[in-house]
Order: C-alpha cells, then sequence, then structure tokens
C-alpha cells in the first residue's frame, strides 16, 4: 500500500507511534475511535493495551465485572480498510473488540458522546477541512474524553531545521524513487508537512473546536508532534 511503502522507511515515525499509544494511557473498558488509521497499526497497539488491562484486572479481582473495551478503525479509503482487515485477521485479534468502518473525517458515522477517547495518527493534514474533522471528534467524544493527534509538525531548533528542510527535499523524495519507484508521492508528503500548521496554531485550531486542557509535545526537535486535548 502506498501508505506503508512511504512510512516503513521512517524510523521516526515508528517510535513516535509507540510514545503517542504509550501517552494515550488505554484502560480496561475503554471505547476507542481510532481515524485514518485503516491498516490497523495504531489501533493494533491500543486494542492490545485495553485487553492486557482487563486481563490484569480479571486476575486480581475475578468478581469484578467490567464490559469489554473495543477499537473502531475508522477511514475514508476503502483500499487501507481492507489492508487493516486482513493484518487483523493474520494475528488473530478478536473481531468483535476491532471494528473497520468506512467514513470520512469531516462528518464520521458515529453518534454523539460515544468513544473515550480519539486518535489520529500521521492523517489530519491529508484531510480537507481540518477544523470541520476536529468538530466531529469533539462531537463523538463523550464528556472527559480526550483528542490526540500525531503529526509531522516543524522543526523548532535552528540548526536542524536546515539540514531537515535539505534532508526533506533532496533526499526523501528520491528514497521513493529508490524504494518504490514512486517519487512524486514522496514529494507529496514532503510539501504536505510544510503546508501543515505550525505547532502553535494548530493547538489554537484544537481550542476553537471545543476542546480544553490543550498541550503538544515536540518529539525530534519538533519533526514530530504529539497534542492533545479534552472534552470537558
Amino acid at each position: 500500500m502506498l501508505h506503508d511503502s512511504l512510512h516503513d522507511p521512517k524510523s521516526k515515525e515508528v517510535f513516535a507511534s509507540y510514545r503517542f499509544v504509550r501517552d494515550l494511557r488505554p484502560f480496561a473498558g475503554m471505547k476507542h475511535l481510532d481515524v485514518a488509521g485503516g491498516t490497523g497499526d495504531v489501533a493494533f497497539r491500543i486494542l492490545e493495551q485495553i485487553t492486557q488491562l482487563e486481563d490484569l484486572q480479571q486476575e486480581h479481582d475475578a468478581s469484578r465485572i467490567t464490559p469489554a473495551g473495543s477499537v473502531t478503525v475508522c477511514d475514508i479509503n476503502p483500499d487501507m480498510l481492507s489492508e487493516g482487515i486482513k493484518k487483523a485477521k493474520t494475528a488473530g485479534y478478536d473481531q468483535q473488540a476491532l471494528n473497520f468502518v468506512e467514513g470520512n473525517a469531516e462528518a464520521l458515522p458515529f453518534a454523539d458522546h460515544t468513544y473515550d477517547a480519539y486518535t489520529i495518527a500521521f492523517g489530519i493534514r491529508n484531510v480537507t477541512n481540518i477544523d470541520a474533522a476536529l468538530k466531529d471528534a469533539y462531537r463523538v467524544l463523550k464528556t472527559g474524553g480526550r483528542f490526540m493527534c500525531l503529526e509531522f509538525s516543524h522543526v523548532t531548533l535552528p540548526g536542524l531545521r536546515q539540514l531537515y528542510d535539505a534532508y526533506s527535499f533532496n533526499v526523501i523524495p528520491e528514497i521513493g524513487r529508490a524504494v518504490a519507484n514512486d517519487k512524486a508521492s514522496y514529494e507529496y508528503l514532503v510539501e504536505s508537512i510544510r503546508k501543515f500548521p505550525d505547532q502553535d496554531t494548530f493547538a489554537s485550531m484544537v481550542e476553537k473546536a471545543g476542546f480544553c486542557k490543550v498541550e503538544y509535545e515536540n518529539l525530534q526537535g519538533g519533526i514530530v508532534a504529539i497534542h492533545s486535548g479534552f472534552k470537558l
């Protein structure tokens, strides 16, 4: 798939996604929505943590009954979803706890106040109307629910910024040509990162959508950033 061929060579994204799930702090019985995550990579990690916590809770107190948690993967691309479903079956994930739904981030096919948390990893920069997507994220979250976004961002270290720009515009497209025979898609990747709002601007957009306690954390000097907010 294009998404995988673009992203697998970049170890920074793999590291950041693990950090992203850790910071989310999944819990037993959690009802989670992962948007633009068709191939399931982030969703699988979240489901694994939910399941582990539920098993530990059951071992500690067998009389305590907690409704089973679940993860819903929503993506506008049916081919991505098909890939995710295939990977989930191969890995043996519980099909009752993992759902794949085709849908647009700007108009999610879910009821209000449905989910405990919403994640979108390396996908929101490709959304046409980011403000609409943020508002719909707010809509589907329960009160107290958490929004988290992982995205390539703007380098904040002056020395690193020049090096990263040179690498992005000169090296990454050539990696695309050599690895995937697709230089144009890598050029689009670089351009989409550059056009995405900087950290402070995006944080303001998250607040405008209604979220509280909005904050962000830069990883690798701002190459990647984790944004977070709560529906209170």
